[in-house]
């Protein structure tokens, strides 16, 4: 059996019973076509929607201050966010851990559209559905006032429930390798959720949130003078034991979490300090000891009922699952490193906190709104890595990923003044331009474009009105077109997955949803707005620039243009259901 018979559709087995190919073939079984969509229940069921808020019933909540945006600990400017070493670091408190979680994980405001009333967050998520649920496990501190333990975050309380109380000295000795005042943050995600709706493309946008709520809180550490890294030696196994989601009897019947990733966050060092290697995953002995608990609290269930049961997804997931437990080391230096060079001059006097705070994505854009080759070029920069400077030398939020970039960019430019409209494409690791160029089409130009920065490797391609093209390839929608640019993030594919493994898959989207989250926050402190697109054509994006294998594949969408806003929707503040406030 041949790929392209499972790109038809058929059968639904997995031909093999390597990963790789397993992960692979989900991929192809979940493509959309002209003449196909990937598998869904094709409707909504509105009488099961799941609720986005998990609790742990039983397990204590402790209510976090509901802080002000006036009072402190305050947030920094926008642009100071990317300055290295530019902002105060804050101690860990029970105020710094609060806005922490609002800015990263916290609601952005209600919506009310009649009797009907919805939540949004300050992370992005595909249809609003929000499948990522966020832990934090925290040792002793003075001033903190949390037992030291593993907590996951309850959003619409904002507040932590505890799920295990940790003794100390295993905190301690599990935080040991790394810098003083350090913690760890967890993500899971509930696939349910996601495949309520889209059914079984579901499992891709999972892994797309994974990576928007990885920005959000990078983004979110940062306000506060934080560092984060992803710990990315660290197996699922070891992921699931420290956030106890490998525990079905606090599960139950209901909709289990898969765990997905930890990452450890402390402070940046003011001034020097001994030089550090940082481990990427944890001390296996201690975690044993950690996962025997106490713990705390049952699930809530978050359907009444699940009707059609997705199998690909447990499928991909399975096949996906990081078996290995690997221990490479990244260097922390002895002292704050200061980039050279500057970029554009600042589009935003706002704080980084209102700009967190007002991204939503645009349903609708106007079709005439552009935008100047500086903010482009601006926006653009932001989503380059660095790749010659060492993992944690690298700009925020790129000293997250303990990897290489694998996420490139083709770029459908409608309306950015002084370039000319066409196809683009933004090699985000240069040494990749090799790779990219013998993937595509061998007549596209390839011309550098002028009036660029030096140090940003952008090419056009084709030069023409790409408005109706980029709508249709995006499942005809509109916003794809009608926007000043939109793009689709083309991975390097089988060839990390076959280096890498088939835990790459995942990894893929993570770093996808991290380059969507800064495009939503660039765009807001550009005064425009964004959208990710996780429905498109993948094969025909593939033909318009000739790509015929599996080399490079299209894995999420973008779009930036002038808002068109629903007055008929009424704005409410992120939490006047709750009384409390300071």
């Amino acid at each position: 059996m041949t790929f392209d018979q499972l790109s038809s559709g058929l059968p639904a087995e997995p031909i093999s019973t390597d990963p790789i190919d397993r992960v692979i073939a989900y991929h192809l079984r979940t493509k959309h076509h002209f003449n196909r969509y990937a598998k869904s229940l094709g409707f909504l069921d509105w009488a099961n929607q799941p609720n986005p808020f998990r609790r742990f019933e039983g397990a204590p909540l402790i209510c976090l201050p509901l802080l002000n945006p006036e009072v402190e600990p305050q947030s920094p400017s926008y642009d100071a966010l990317y300055q290295p070493a530019s902002v105060a670091s804050q101690p860990l408190t029970i105020r710094t851990i609060s806005r922490f979680f609002e800015l990263a994980l916290g609601l952005s405001a209600w919506k009310r559209a009649g009797e009907s009333e919805w939540a949004l967050r300050n992370n992005p998520s595909s249809g609003n559905l929000h499948p990522t649920e966020g832990y934090v496990i925290v040792p002793p501190v003075d001033g903190l006032d949390l037992p030291p333990g593993l907590y996951h975050y309850a959003a619409k309380e904002h507040g932590l429930e505890l799920r295990a109380g940790f003794p100390p000295a295993q905190i301690t000795q599990v935080l040991a390798p790394f810098p003083p005042g350090a913690f760890l943050f967890g993500l899971s995600s509930v696939h349910w959720r996601e495949a309520w709706k889209y059914g079984e493309r579901a499992f891709r946008y999972c892994n797309h949130d994974v990576g928007h709520a990885l920005g959000s809180a990078r983004l979110a550490a940062a306000t506060l003078g934080w560092t984060m890294l992803l710990l990315d030696g660290a197996d699922q196994n070891q992921v699931a034991q420290v956030l106890g989601t490998h525990r079905a009897e606090d599960f139950g019947e209901a909709e289990p979490e898969h765990p997905d990733c930890l990452a450890v966050i402390w402070p940046h060092p003011n001034g020097n300090h001994d030089a550090l290697g940082l481990p990427l995953c944890l001390d296996q002995a201690v975690v044993k000891e950690l996962a025997a608990g106490p713990w705390h609290g049952r699930a809530n269930t978050l359907s009444r009922e699940h009707g059609v049961h997705w199998e690909a997804i447990d499928e991909a997931a399975d096949a996906s699952w990081k078996t290995s437990l690997e221990h490479p080391i990244v260097s922390l230096h002895a002292s704050p490193i200061v980039q050279s060079g500057t970029l554009h001059a600042s589009r935003t006097t706002s704080d980084a906190a209102t700009i967190i705070r007002q991204r939503r994505s645009a349903v609708a854009f106007d079709g005439r709104t552009s935008i100047s080759s500086a903010s482009f070029f601006h926006i653009l920069h932001r989503l380059m890595p660095k790749v010659e400077k060492q993992q944690l030398d690298r700009p925020m939020p790129w000293d997250l990923l303990p990897w290489d970039p694998a996420i490139h960019l083709l770029l459908f430019v409608h309306r950015v003044e002084g370039l000319t409209p066409g196809l683009y494409v933004l090699a985000r690791d240069p040494k990749k331009l090799p790779l990219l160029q013998q993937a595509m089409n061998p007549e596209l130009e390839w011309t550098p474009v002028s009036g660029c920065p030096n140090d940003l490797p952008l090419y056009w391609l084709l030069q023409g009105n790409a408005q109706r093209l980029a709508a249709q390839v995006s499942c005809h929608q509109g916003i794809a077109g009608d926007s000043a640019f939109s793009l689709g993030m083309l991975a390097e594919f089988e060839g990390r997955l076959r280096q890498g493994g088939s835990w790459w898959y995942p990894r893929l989207f993570w770093e996808a949803g991290v380059v969507g989250q800064v495009l939503y926050l660039e765009a807001e402190a550009a005064g425009v707005r964004g959208t990710g697109i996780g429905c498109f054509f993948d094969d025909p994006v593939h033909e318009i620039v000739g790509i015929k294998d599996l080399a490079l594949q299209s894995l999420y969408h973008f779009t930036i243009g002038g808002p068109v806003d629903d007055e008929r929707l009424l704005t409410l503040p992120a939490y006047h259901h709750l009384a409390r406030r300071s």
